[in-house]
This record gives structure tokens, sequence and C-alpha cells, in this order.
């Protein structure tokens, strides 16, 4: 009998980490995929490896960059910090040229924009307690 209530409750911790773990990954995703779509809808020029892009192009490339390399980026500070912010390759920084000519690191812009996300989010989760 007591063998059954620890297997239970071995059981139910596990079945309780695993909903932990799949809700984390959940926003981490819908971060990571904020901050695609915010590059894609930004309008501003991506110069990566002294080439320029458009913010479709540089939203594709972020986006097959995560696809191929999301175990680089469990977070989307780590998305940042190691898929977004410069290439893989040549190890250049990713630069951006705002519609007002400014050019700054992606790195910058970027968590710029995601803490943007978090400040709205936590607003919205702290007025409606069941949003998400």
């Amino acid at each position: 009998m007591r063998c059954k209530i620890n297997a239970r409750w071995i059981s139910l911790i596990v079945l309780f980490a695993l909903a932990l773990s799949a809700h984390a990954d959940t926003k981490d995703e819908r971060e990571v995929a904020y901050l695609i779509d915010f590059v894609a809808n930004s309008g501003a020029v991506f110069v990566r490896n002294g080439s320029k892009h458009n913010a479709q192009e540089a939203a594709d490339h972020l986006a097959m960059k995560y696809r191929r390399a999301g175990r680089y980026a469990k977070t989307a500070d780590d998305f940042i910090d190691n898929l977004a912010s410069r290439s893989s390759i040549t190890r250049k920084p990713y630069t951006i040229i705002l519609a007002d000519g400014t050019e700054i690191l992606s790195r910058d812009w970027l968590y710029s924009a995601l803490e943007a996300y978090r400040e709205q989010h936590t607003r919205h989760s702290s007025e409606d307690p069941a949003a998400p």
C-alpha cells in the first residue's frame, strides 16, 4: 500500500514538473516569435556582414537560424545573444539602420523591443490574472 502511494506522488510531481517546463518553453517561444515578427514589421534595414537586407529578409534569416540552431536559444535572451546579434560565421555584429538613418547594434535594438514586450505583458497579466 505504501509503495503505491509513493508511486502516485512521484507521478504527480513528475507531471507537475513537466507542465511547468512546457509552460516556460511556450513563454520563451512566444517571446522569440514576437522578436522575429518585430523585425519583419519594423521597416528597418538589417546589415549582416556588410550587406543590407530589408526587414522581411532579416526576419526570414533569423527564423532560419532559430530553426537550425534553436538549441543555442532556450530563452529570448539566448536568442538575441547567440543568434540575432552577430554572424555565426564571421562573428561580425549585426546592425540596424532605423528610418531616421541611425545605425545601432541589433543586440541593443532587440533587447529594447524585448523589454517593452515583457513590460507590456507584465502589466496586462497584473491587470488580468487570466491573461497569458
